[in-house]
């Protein structure tokens, strides 16, 4: 009644915000620092002796789970990476930085993955796995394709929300993802189950400790084929050619504003 004190606020349990698991792909990409150079016969983009990595919007992704771990929103995190051989490397850092589990699906030549069969192969490893998000980069820096996290969640019918650059839990089975737009900040409501993609202001991810990168090593890498998962893996677009951007001519100075408004005359820009 009137002049009673409010109930006293009762603070919600980690019980309460637990969602369940989550599954991170991780891709093995050409290192950012690397400068990409075309074969010489223009099928591709050179790989021998080149310095790779986890794809860095991977990294931000993985963090964002483990971080949510941490907080008791998650009880495992799961990485999942689809590749040759190399690509447990990819894994074990995922490891040594705080997955709980590995699972590597290998491709021979991971050089002809596609974004449509990638998604497909997750699509059937989340149907095993059962987690309740998948968190995954916005796109990886060797293709920019930007397309995976998009199938996925049209092949499971589950909700999406991309470019995220901030994730909250409501409750355990709501998320409040803030996504990055053109004209700003869009914030939303996703129920789970929901495929999240990290973009680059998700946050900053953390260097794996030595201890845990030597721990990491002797840490199992379950194995799942293709043919476990009943998808093909042939490539269904052929690159035709690639080839590097032209070289930029060296700029000019001018001496005044009008010289600058008469070279642009010149050149048909004005």
């Amino acid at each position: 009644g009137y002049g009673e004190s409010p109930p006293p606020h009762r603070p919600v349990t980690r019980r309460e915000t637990m969602l369940g698991s989550v599954l991170v792909p991780v891709k093995r990409a050409i290192d950012y620092a690397v400068k990409v150079r075309v074969r010489a016969d223009g099928s591709g983009v050179e790989t021998a002796n080149v310095k790779h990595s986890m794809n860095p919007f991977c990294e931000i992704a993985m963090e964002q789970g483990i971080a949510m771990k941490e907080k008791g929103h998650f009880d495992k995190v799961i990485a999942v990476s689809i590749g040759s051989a190399k690509a447990q490397e990819t894994l074990r850092t995922a490891l040594a930085l705080g997955a709980d589990t590995a699972i590597h699906i290998p491709v021979e030549d991971d050089t002809t993955l596609q974004p449509l069969t990638v998604a497909k192969l997750l699509a059937k490893l989340v149907q095993k796995e059962k987690p309740a998000v998948v968190l995954t980069g916005k796109q990886a820096i060797d293709d920019d394709a930007n397309q995976t996290a998009q199938l996925l969640a049209g092949f499971l019918d589950w909700n999406q929300a991309t470019f995220a650059s901030d994730v909250q839990v409501e409750s355990p089975s709501l998320l409040s993802v803030t996504r990055e737009v053109d004209g700003g900040l869009e914030t939303l409501s996703v129920p789970t189950p929901a495929v999240i993609s990290a973009d680059l202001r998700l946050n900053k991810p953390r260097f794996a400790k030595l201890q845990a990168i030597m721990k990491a090593r002797k840490k199992p890498i379950d194995e799942v084929t293709p043919a476990d998962l009943g998808v093909e893996v042939a490539p269904r677009l052929t690159v035709l050619s690639v080839q590097e951007p032209p070289v930029r001519k060296a700029g000019e100075i001018v001496a005044s504003v009008d010289e600058l408004v008469q070279k642009l005359k010149g050149d048909g820009v004005l």
